[in-house]
């Protein structure tokens, strides 16, 4: 039988503003500062006042006054997971990273090198606040789900171990709710049928469950009786690279909008060459004033990965789209990654010339951004909208 380890760390984003700037300690830390944006993450003194995840920025403040709003650091942050998912190759070669502050581990058969599952739990936790200085909570079960409701059971600083054996016993009483899955409308169809812990499922017999639910009332039934999937996948290829911004004041203003795109282009096309990857199809999204959302998709002959590329594509899909409303969100994004196989000429020809010459400009981008920061050298066509922005 297999051995699980889930990983969470707790307050992700804002422990890591918290451990880089000391004087944030113990201070309600807020992620998400644009005043018609959601929280991304909130530190644990932040929830005390009901602060969550998802919240508008505008709810946060007037449940919160007193909180410290950041920006955030996606860099920083993604700089800090990487060093936690170093920690736990350490432990084990089996670790499938679930997000950017959370992970699966697999390590059955590890007892002989780390002693128990518990000791080894621990000795993970240990080894991340020795590198991160940050604090995570740890499940550990024969199966994955089962180890990520067990990871939260006692958050923060947690490590709750479910035994074989105690796998009945843990789920019984537990609120269907906590099975990944379950969400405001399963709930309110369990309701219906009287079902409020995972014990209550066990009620009816699997037949009873499809009937009624069909597949996912099957697959509702396996996971009450603690069944569920063991397989931990190492790595998990990029399924897409996206960026999007939401304005302060909505606008209809064309060239602003190409302002933004090409701002994004810049940040996509630079994530993309360091994972080494290069996408054909573009994707531009729109939210206008009335919340209606639209996406609009191209599919380009060749992938690609360069700055102007990426931007002449989603400038040609802006383009395309009337503007019925004004604009409160706009976001591209970059996915189909691979090399399409292509028959190779004795002669360079001009799209390639280009292709060629837009690499040059990125890598000496690229190069002065990593050794300057970010905001070392500005295309001039975003100059004077940055100035303004300062």
């Amino acid at each position: 039988m297999a051995t699980i380890l889930h990983l969470d760390m707790d307050a992700f984003f804002a422990s890591v503003e918290q451990h880089d700037d000391p004087t944030l300690a113990g201070k309600p830390v807020i992620i998400g500062n644009h005043p018609r944006g959601v929280v991304s993450a909130a530190s644990y003194e932040a929830r005390v006042f009901g602060v969550r995840s998802a919240m508008p920025v505008v709810e946060a403040r007037r449940r919160c006054p007193e909180g410290v709003f950041l920006p955030g650091n996606r860099r920083r942050y993604a700089e800090v997971s990487h060093s936690v998912m170093d920690v736990l190759r350490r432990f084990s070669p089996l670790v499938e990273p679930a997000s950017i502050d959370e992970a699966y581990v697999d390590i059955t058969g590890t007892q002989t090198l780390f002693g128990p599952p518990e000791a080894l739990g621990q000795r993970i936790k240990d080894a991340i606040r020795a590198e991160t200085g940050l604090s995570c909570s740890v499940g550990i079960a024969p199966v994955k789900f089962i180890a990520k409701i067990a990871s939260d059971y006692d958050k923060p600083d947690g490590l709750t171990v479910v035994a074989p054996q105690a796998v009945a016993l843990f789920l019984a009483d537990l609120p269907v709710g906590r099975i990944p899955g379950v969400g405001k409308r399963a709930l309110a169809t369990l309701s219906r049928l009287g079902v409020r812990t995972v014990g209550d499922v066990l009620a009816y017999p699997p037949d009873f469950w499809q009937r009624h639910c069909g597949k996912w009332g099957l697959d509702l039934h396996a996971r009450a009786k603690g069944r569920g999937s063991d397989v931990v996948v190492p790595e998990h290829e990029a399924k897409s690279v996206s960026a999007e911004n939401t304005f302060g004041t909505d606008t209809a203003d064309r060239q602003q909008l190409a302002a933004w795109l090409l701002r994004q282009s810049e940040r996509i096309g630079r994530e993309l060459r360091q994972e080494g990857l290069r996408g054909r199809t573009v994707t531009l999204k729109l939210k206008f004033n009335d919340f209606r959302q639209i996406t609009r998709s191209r599919t380009l002959d060749e992938p690609i990965n360069s700055d102007a590329a990426i931007f002449a594509a989603a400038t040609a899909l802006l383009d395309a789209e009337p503007l019925p409303r004004s604009v409160r969100l706009i976001g591209v994004g970059v996915a189909n990654f691979g090399d399409k196989p292509r028959q190779l000429s004795l002669f360079e020809s001009p799209a390639e010339k280009e292709r060629a010459h837009d690499g040059k400009i990125d890598a000496a981008l690229d190069a002065i951004r990593d050794k300057f920061g970010r905001e070392a050298i500005v295309r001039g066509r975003l100059f004077d909208g940055r100035k303004k922005d300062r």
